[in-house]
């Protein structure tokens, strides 16, 4: 029962931060979907569907991790107990931020919104500012030696093209 609402807390902090907050810059800014008038919008329609679908399933998955095998949260009042090393992240230390980026930016050709694409660029900026200089120190000092092997192994952005695994050193 427990896990149940630390994944429906998690979801639900997810879907705010990724769906509604979009919403609302989308709702202020006056902007309005794309309909299917061009070629182009059809395009910008089609694969910002597919980016959200992606990202979202990315979010999903990489939560799953958090949840099993970190016993925790991306919630920073319930963060992970162990080093997650498994999955997405074999291949980048970000997936969930990268999934959730995807997501905003799949909504960014959907509304064809400068607004978006500002929060987009904005959120990605503050992030890489607090995994810099935030969450990575933290990190070593909880996780040690294990974290600086991951750390040099795996790239916080641009995804490997091999999964990594903790033994190869």
């Amino acid at each position: 029962m427990r896990l149940f609402i630390k994944a429906l807390f998690t979801v639900i902090f997810a879907i705010t931060v990724t769906l509604i907050v979009s919403l609302l810059i989308v709702i202020i800014s006056n902007n309005h979907i794309l309909t299917f008038n061009s070629v182009l919008s059809g395009v910008m329609l089609i694969l910002g569907t597919l980016l959200i679908i992606l990202g979202l399933g990315l979010i999903i998955y990489t939560n799953k991790s958090f949840l099993k095998i970190g016993k925790g949260t991306l919630v920073p009042l319930d963060p992970p107990k162990n080093l997650i090393v498994d999955g997405a992240y074999r291949y980048v230390r970000n997936p969930m931020i990268i999934g959730a980026l995807i997501l905003i930016f799949g909504e960014v050709l959907i509304f064809a919104s400068i607004e978006l694409f500002i929060s987009f660029v904005m959120i990605f900026i503050v992030n890489h500012i607090y995994f810099v200089y935030s969450e990575e120190p933290k990190l070593i000092k909880r996780f040690g030696e294990d974290y600086i092997e991951y750390k040099k192994n795996v790239p916080r952005w641009i995804p490997r093209l091999t999964p990594w695994k903790m033994d190869e050193k």
